[in-house]
């Protein structure tokens, strides 16, 4: 009998190169992890410096690991790198190899992020790329081995938070445990007393969550009639840990969970069933805004593709249009009638008065990406070489990117390619909602874009444009700042006072006496230019008048450059605990 045989090396080019691009994502998934888990030391040290500047490292850690796994593919295959039927069988193996991986479709992004760069593929590309609308992350809400249960047995409802916050033990310690464990217990009682309810226990996820100067238990808890939604805030004071907030409410977690706040780092062994667990907690959340605040926002841009394109897909009669909103003078933004995203395509040529270049427009774009959003900026995700049906754009949309675009739109045959554009949340324009919301509902946007505007300068943003029309209102009712054109950092602006009006200039426009230099900025003109009705205006001086005060604006700037830190806390007042 012949013994039996040995299984063979690897050696067929594909299989090679599809074992390579495994190692690859490993150890990019690798690096990715160190980073995440670097969080829990920031956080007991409180260094804050270290933590932005690992959030960004993380951010920037894609397309490093993608250009040396790109060189090392050109070694290994030489010639034959950019052989079509090669990639084709590669793809192939490489689908074998991740089949049993929980995770998967991770994997198979970081496989098209080689295909597309390797081959410029316009639109789509099926022998040699996963197709995004055939991916579909299969995760186990359940979460098993990351999912914990605590029933309020004996000892009650506090000893369950002593054994919670005791098992998420850190360095520096709790600043008074069995206060933060009572203080979560009694707020969690009042709230669901408040529907009626009576708690039995909660369960949490193992991992930590943290971001910038926070750390967040998530979970649900368990009541007599159903379950809610559950956040803890820890902040780490000099003293130790501390519980700061509770969140319970919907709108409270969607918000944290937002797409205009910067990512968690949260050191998950299985994102898909993180990503399914939150999508539970918060079913109106996308898919892909969940990937992306979870930092896997190459996956977030897959399912954003997914759901956009497969929307236009399965509605053939369904029109690109303009979107809502004034004409913009940098950008060109279309949407899908009933998909809330809009497409921003730079135009090639920008009227009067904008000084600026393209470049400049992309940088400060790629500025927004890699900071702390702090929940007033959209998360802008850059695509290129998108194709989209011809026959779905409206006429005049179409002229208006053929004429003004044309750098980076063209037609081809029966479909038309962007070369490049953002792709964002639709929000309805603070502006139009302003004049068309009921009054209530309009006071308190207008009041929540004064926020808006205090909130960004304490996180060292200036909008650079304040007018209505580039702010956006959420569907929670938040004013959020999209357009970043003129965004810069408040440390680079010169905020002054106007001079006194000479008599002789009374009659003479603004712009022919008042000299201002590049970086000036008056804030005492800015409620001419807001375009409010009278008692909206007035209700926006008396909640928030120190944005029209440049003493204002240069106390913001002399606490920032003095180091301190101007907190921005990313839930309400009315979620902290006592």
């Amino acid at each position: 009998m012949a013994p039996p045989s040995q299984p063979s090396p690897v050696t067929d080019p594909a299989s090679r190169a599809a074992a390579l691009i495994h190692d690859a994502f490993d150890d990019y998934n690798a690096r990715f992890s160190d980073l995440t888990r670097r969080a829990r030391r920031r956080f007991e040290r409180r260094d804050w410096r270290h933590a932005q500047a690992d959030a960004v490292a993380r951010i920037d850690l894609y397309d490093p690991c993608i250009h040396e796994t790109l060189g090392r593919l050109e070694a290994l295959l030489d010639d034959r790198v950019r052989s079509r039927p090669l990639w084709g069988a590669t793809k192939r193996a490489f689908a074998a190899r991740i089949a049993a991986l929980p995770d998967r479709e991770l994997d198979k992004t970081f496989f098209n992020s080689l295909a597309r760069r390797f081959f410029r593929v316009d639109g789509v590309a099926p022998d040699l790329e996963f197709l995004a609308l055939e991916i579909e992350p299969a995760g186990d809400p359940a979460c098993r081995g990351e999912l914990t249960h605590y029933p309020y047995a004996d000892g009650g409802a506090h000893a369950a938070w002593q054994r919670i916050l005791a098992e998420r033990a850190f360095a520096n310690g709790y600043a008074d445990l069995a206060g933060s464990a009572a203080a979560i217990a009694d707020a969690l009682h009042a709230r669901l007393a408040a529907h009626g309810d009576a708690g039995l226990g909660v369960e949490l996820l193992r991992t930590v969550f943290y971001r910038e100067r926070r750390a967040y238990l998530v979970g649900q808890a368990r009541g007599t009639s159903q379950a809610w939604p559950l956040v803890v805030a820890l902040v780490s004071d000099p003293q130790g840990v501390r519980a700061d907030a509770l969140l319970t409410e919907p709108a409270q977690l969607s918000s944290l969970f937002g797409y205009a706040r910067s990512y968690f780092h949260a050191d998950l062994t299985r994102v898909g069933d993180a990503v399914a667990y939150l999508q539970a907690l918060l079913p109106a959340k996308p898919l892909d805004e969940l990937y992306t605040v979870l930092g896997r926002a190459k996956q977030g841009k897959t399912e954003r593709y997914r759901r956009v394109f497969g929307h236009l897909a399965r509605h053939a009669d369904e029109r690109l249009q303009r979107a809502d909103g004034e004409r913009g003078m940098v950008m060109a933004v279309f949407t899908p009638r009933d998909c809330p995203v809009v497409f921003k395509v730079i135009r090639d040529r920008f009227a009067y008065p904008k000084q600026i270049e393209r470049r400049v427009v992309e940088d400060r774009y790629a500025m927004v990406f890699r900071r702390d959003r702090v929940g007033r900026l959209v998360d802008a995700q850059e695509f290129r070489r998108l194709r989209f049906p011809r026959r779905q754009f409206a006429p005049e949309l179409l002229d208006e990117l053929l004429g003004e675009c044309a750098q980076g739109v063209r037609v081809d045959g029966d479909d038309v390619l962007v070369a490049h554009c953002y792709v964002e949340r639709r929000l309805r324009p603070l502006d139009r909602y302003a004049r068309e919301a009921p009054d209530d509902a309009a006071r308190r946007a207008v009041l929540d874009y004064g926020q808006a505007i205090k909130d960004l300068a304490r996180s060292n943003i200036f909008p650079g444009d304040l007018l209505l029309k580039n702010f956006g209102v959420s569907g929670t009712g938040r004013a959020l700042f999209y357009d970043y054109d003129e965004l810069c950092l408040l440390e680079q602006c010169r905020f002054r006072h106007v001079p006194p009006v000479r008599e002789e200039d009374e009659t003479r426009p603004l712009d022919e006496w008042l000299y201002a230099a590049r970086d000036d900025v008056f804030p005492e003109l800015f409620p001419q230019f807001l375009g409010l009705p009278a008692p909206l205006r007035e209700a926006l001086r008396h909640a928030h008048g120190e944005i029209f005060d440049p003493a204002w604006w240069r106390q913001v700037q002399a606490r920032l450059r003095r180091g301190e830190y101007l907190d921005v806390a990313p839930y309400p007042e009315s979620a902290r605990l006592g």
